[in-house]
């Protein structure tokens, strides 16, 4: 049996219900299960206070898709991308990432994302007024849209926001890890190896895992990664779905021009860091020329745990600058890092679109291309 993206999207999407404890999918031997988290991220490191204080950020549910049979000894993380709220693209990666590789499929969500974020976020009734004021405001804002408001104006307000929520969602993913590690799972088995398929932002939180290995818990994990592999200095995310033109540059030119300065400061997050290597890892994946020794030297030790797919016509995380990034792990034409093209429209945030027309049967055999490679890799 061959993915049928556009017919499994639509079969997916019909049976997921994050409030369910168990689903099971019409016709596979496959289920999903949704399970609790609780997030022992402490309030103290948050950049604003306040954000210690959303609930739904600190306890939530992640599906994991359930191999046949629950004795696989394999898992696959799979990580989203920037403002994402809601599963409904993913499900499809996992489902056949699950089915092709026979691994537990756990798709974790990112600090203030998908269900961790309060509803209003994504209320066009709650966003109106606050829209309108920010357009008010900001006359020459660009891309300004309800998608992206609540993360646009969160982000102008405290930039350190983009690394305290990182911080959170590697700390969170740490703790799951060690629960795998540690056989505390409540479905997966203790000591199953764990791989991490990324795309977009989660690649970036996924190769500062992988730079810094806190606890030694991804020494030995592959990564493969889609839309993704750059440092932050050549990424574009002004987007409708992403952030505006004003929250990107005021993030860019915080990260760039004042991130190191702010650091000195004494402060919980900036003693952590400072002194810990997941914060150096974080800091050497902001620019090229920023501690390129330090990503370069571990980069080329996992040389052979890396893949990534770039696509010729992303904006958002140009080829060019993922090329760049990796560069120091590719030998040979060995295709540790290839730029694919797709031909039918698509965009950064939408790879593989669900089309009613004659596109459709170009997206689910690109998809499928894409699902073997990565399986091949990640099995």
């Amino acid at each position: 049996m061959d993915p049928e993206y556009t017919k499994n999207y639509h079969e997916l999407k019909s049976v997921f219900d994050p409030a369910m404890s168990e689903i099971n999918i019409p016709g596979s031997d496959i289920r999903i299960s949704n399970l609790n988290f609780s997030s022992d991220f402490g309030k103290e490191c948050f950049s604003t206070v306040s954000d210690g204080s959303i609930c739904e950020n600190m306890s939530f549910s992640y599906p994991v898709f359930i191999p046949p049979g629950s004795a696989s000894r394999k898992v696959i993380l799979l990580l989203h991308g920037l403002n994402e709220r809601s599963w409904e693209k993913y499900l499809v990666w996992a489902y056949w990432l699950s089915q092709n590789t026979g691994s537990f499929v756990i798709l974790f969500p990112l600090s203030f994302h998908i269900n961790r974020s309060p509803g209003s976020w994504i209320d066009p009734r709650a966003m109106m007024q606050p829209l309108s004021e920010r357009r008010s405001n900001y006359n020459d804002v660009k891309m300004s849209s309800y998608a992206n408001l609540a993360l646009s104006n969160r982000l102008t307000k405290d930039p350190m926001r983009f690394f305290s929520s990182g911080y959170q969602s590697a700390s969170d993913i740490v703790k799951l890890m060690s629960d795998l590690r540690d056989g505390n799972h409540e479905i997966i088995p203790g000591g199953c190896g764990v791989n991490i398929f990324a795309y977009s932002i989660g690649a970036f939180l996924a190769q500062i895992l992988m730079l810094g290995n806190p606890e030694n818990l991804f020494a030995d994990s592959r990564l493969f990664m889609l839309c993704g592999g750059s440092v932050f200095s050549s990424m574009r995310g002004t987007s409708k779905y992403i952030m505006d033109s004003l929250a990107f540059e005021r993030v860019y030119n915080f990260y760039l021009d004042d991130f190191e300065k702010e650091i000195t400061k004494e402060t919980y997050l900036s003693e952590f860091t400072r002194s810990n290597q997941l914060g150096m890892a974080f800091r050497s994946m902001i620019d090229f020329a920023r501690f390129k020794t330090f990503r370069e030297n571990i980069l080329l030790k996992l040389k052979e745990q890396i893949r990534s797919i770039a696509l010729l016509r992303d904006t958002v995380i140009p080829a060019e600058g993922i090329l760049k990034t990796l560069n120091g792990i590719v030998r040979n034409n060995d295709k540790k890092v290839e730029v694919w093209d797709f031909p039918y429209p698509y965009t950064h945030e939408n790879p593989f679109p669900v089309f009613g027309n004659n596109y459709k049967s170009d997206v689910d055999r690109n998809f499928k291309r894409l699902i073997k490679e990565a399986s091949v890799f990640l099995a």
